[in-house]
């Protein structure tokens, strides 16, 4: 199958369903295509593999949606995340300063890595201690960290997991679903393909009904 922009693939389908239509219920172009083997039976074939396509691509839109929309979701999740980590991690630096070993325990010596699991990882650390170390909470309440902070943001790094694999699994879908609307559309566009041709020859002195099958004939 050519290569065709996204953007087409709706008005390709709605030609193909209309010329498909128009073949089988307007009496010139049935009864001339049917002629040249496009009969009732050969364009209902033509018509389920229409239908196919067309399901195929409305499935593909929806899985679209819903990885957009997780997708929105997990960054929605990871920027909270972010905001108080970043917070969190810059006061206990600066608590623990002379403690270098605290500082290496809480994974907050050098810089924040940037790529997600690597982060990730270190998020969960600092949490999995500060929440579980009496001590650590203790001196981290001279700036204001209570418990209760620590507690609520340990809860969204698991909400932002739980978000990170709903936004995988989705991906998967939608990406499944990409490949078998690829499939279909190139089955129907050959079967169209040929159709059309028998069409030309067909039809090649009304082009008034090959133009009602989407095809427009330039002089």
């Amino acid at each position: 199958m050519a290569t065709r922009p996204k953007t087409s693939e709706a008005q390709i389908i709605e030609q193909y369903r209309i010329a498909l239509n128009n073949a089988e219920n307007q009496p010139q172009i049935a009864s001339t295509m049917a002629e040249f083997g496009y009969d009732s039976e050969e364009i209902a074939k033509g018509k389920q593999i229409w239908q196919n396509a067309n399901n195929a691509y409305n499935l593909n839109k929806t899985e679209d949606d819903e990885t957009n929309l997780a997708h929105s979701n997990f960054i929605n999740k990871k920027a909270e995340v972010e905001g108080f980590y970043s917070l969190h991690r810059k006061k206990a630096k600066v608590i623990f300063r002379n403690d270098s070993v605290t500082l290496e325990k809480l994974g907050i010596k050098g810089s924040i890595p940037q790529a997600h699991v690597k982060w990730i990882e270190v998020v969960k650390k600092f949490y999995a201690i500060t929440t579980s170390d009496t001590e650590i909470q203790t001196k981290l309440a001279r700036l204001k960290i209570t418990p209760e902070e620590l507690n609520n943001a340990n809860t969204l790094v698991g909400d932002l997991e739980t978000a990170r694999l709903e936004y995988m699994r989705e991906k998967g879908e939608s990406q499944d679903a990409t490949q078998a609307k690829d499939a279909a559309l190139a089955e129907i566009d050959d079967w169209m393909s040929e159709f059309y041709a028998v069409a030309k020859i067909a039809l090649e002195d009304n082009i008034q009904l090959l133009e009602a099958l989407g095809k427009t004939i330039r002089n």
